[in-house]
Order: structure tokens, then C-alpha cells, then sequence
């Protein structure tokens, strides 16, 4: 057992967490179809839980393989929990929230932000995307921001819940640029931040060294841009 949180960063924007209970929380599980996720890290024999910030099949991903397999608890908007279930998650392993509101378990807690962006999934309406605020038993908090742009709701989440590590999607096309995330993260005024949804895909042209760049001037070093590859941890 750790008595620290590891971060796995497993490519796009999925990412492991295992809280210092053993507990694992996969978020955006796209991993078997993602060519940026390493061989070894596509199947995950062990979740607790898997957190869903909107419905489309790169976030979406492996969930419903995974849940089957580990009777993990799926935690989502209840537009997304009816699809899912109505694709064969189990009713009994399905969680869900809206805006706003928050999940409390024994090793965590999950609050549902606002994100700009869409959501479906197979083709059909999702509800809204969101982001996810992530709190632990030793006060830690992350936010997962999931697909956006640029938003005024940063500043108002920086006060709310004053994250200690947040992951932004710096791709562009879909969702805001290096540009555009860099000022999002001083407004978050997070001490690290890592890139997501970037170079999975060739449209996804957000680099990650310009994002830190970015954030370096604009933060003047108060947060940490932390890149990661697929498959490292911090």
C-alpha cells in the first residue's frame, strides 16, 4: 500500500489513479483502440471505479469491457448511466450525477463541473461533457477537466475547490490549444498541471512543449507543467 496517490497518465485522456487505500479510479478509460496507450496498459484487470466526463467512444472507450470484468462502479451523467446501461452495464454498478453535484465513497469524492463541448454516444444525445473535481482522504484534490474550451468558470473552480493537480486538453481542433489551456491553468492557479488530448491523432496538433512555455510565462512558474508520456506516472 502507497501513502501517497499514484497518477498514470495511459494516453489521450485517460488516466489511472490508485489512492493510497489500493483503490483504482479509471478516468476515460479509452485504451484498446488508442494508439497512444502502451500494449501492456490496454487491458486493466483491476478497477473500483471508472469516471466518465462525457459520452464520445475516444473518452467512453473500454467501459463497458472493463466493468464486466471487474464489477467496477461506473460514475456518470444520467444520460450517459441510461445508454450504458441500455448497452449492458449493470444497473447495480451504475452511479450517477448531474452538475454540480457531488458522489461521496469511501476512498473519494467526485463532483461533476461544467465543460464546453458536446457528448453523445453512438450517435445518440449524452448530456452535457463535463470535467471532474476529485477529492481523497489525505485532502488531496484533482480536476480532470475532460473536453473544453476556454471558460470563466476556472477562476470560480480555482476559489471552489483550489486543485493541486489538474489535467487540461491542450489539442486543439476538438477542444481549446496550448495557448488557450495555458491561460486556463492560470486561472485554475494549480501547482501542477499535466497535458492531455494531444497527438493521438494527427488533427490533434496541441504540442506540449508550447503549453508549457505558455504556462511558464504566464504563470511565472507557480504551477508545474508536468508531461507526461503514456504510461509514466507521478
Amino acid at each position: 500500500m502507497s501513502s501517497a496517490l499514484n497518477i498514470t497518465f495511459l494516453g489521450h485522456s485517460a488516466f489511472k489513479i490508485t489512492t493510497p487505500e489500493g483503490c483504482v479510479i479509471l478516468i476515460d478509460p479509452f485504451l484498446s483502440q488508442n494508439p497512444s496507450t502502451p500494449e501492456d496498459l490496454k487491458k486493466q484487470n483491476k478497477a473500483d471505479y471508472i469516471l466518465l466526463t462525457h459520452g464520445h467512444e475516444d473518452h467512453v472507450g473500454d467501459t463497458l469491457e472493463i466493468a464486466a470484468q471487474t464489477g467496477a462502479t461506473v460514475v456518470s451523467t444520467v444520460e450517459l448511466s441510461g445508454l450504458l446501461k441500455s448497452d449492458g452495464l449493470e444497473a447495480s454498478q451504475a452511479a450517477e450525477f448531474n452538475k454540480g453535484g457531488t458522489l461521496k465513497f469511501s476512498e473519494f469524492s467526485v463532483t461533476l463541473t461544467n465543460a464546453n463541448h458536446s457528448s453523445s454516444f453512438g450517435g445518440r444525445y449524452a448530456g452535457e461533457a463535463g470535467g471532474l473535481v476529485l477529492r481523497f482522504t489525505d485532502g488531496s484534490c484533482i480536476y480532470h477537466a475532460g473536453d473544453t474550451n476556454i471558460m470563466p468558470d476556472f477562476s470560480l473552480y480555482a476559489d471552489l475547490y483550489a486543485p493541486d493537480i489538474v489535467m487540461l486538453p491542450i489539442g486543439d481542433h476538438y477542444t481549446m490549444g496550448p495557448v488557450e489551456a495555458a491561460m486556463a491553468a492560470a486561472m485554475i492557479k494549480t501547482k501542477k498541471v499535466i497535458p492531455m488530448h494531444y497527438g493521438t491523432f494527427p488533427v490533434l496538433t496541441g504540442s506540449p512543449e508550447t503549453f508549457k512555455t505558455e504556462v511558464d510565462k504566464r504563470t511565472g512558474g507557480a504551477s508545474e507543467v508536468v508531461i507526461l508520456q503514456p504510461g509514466e506516472s507521478v
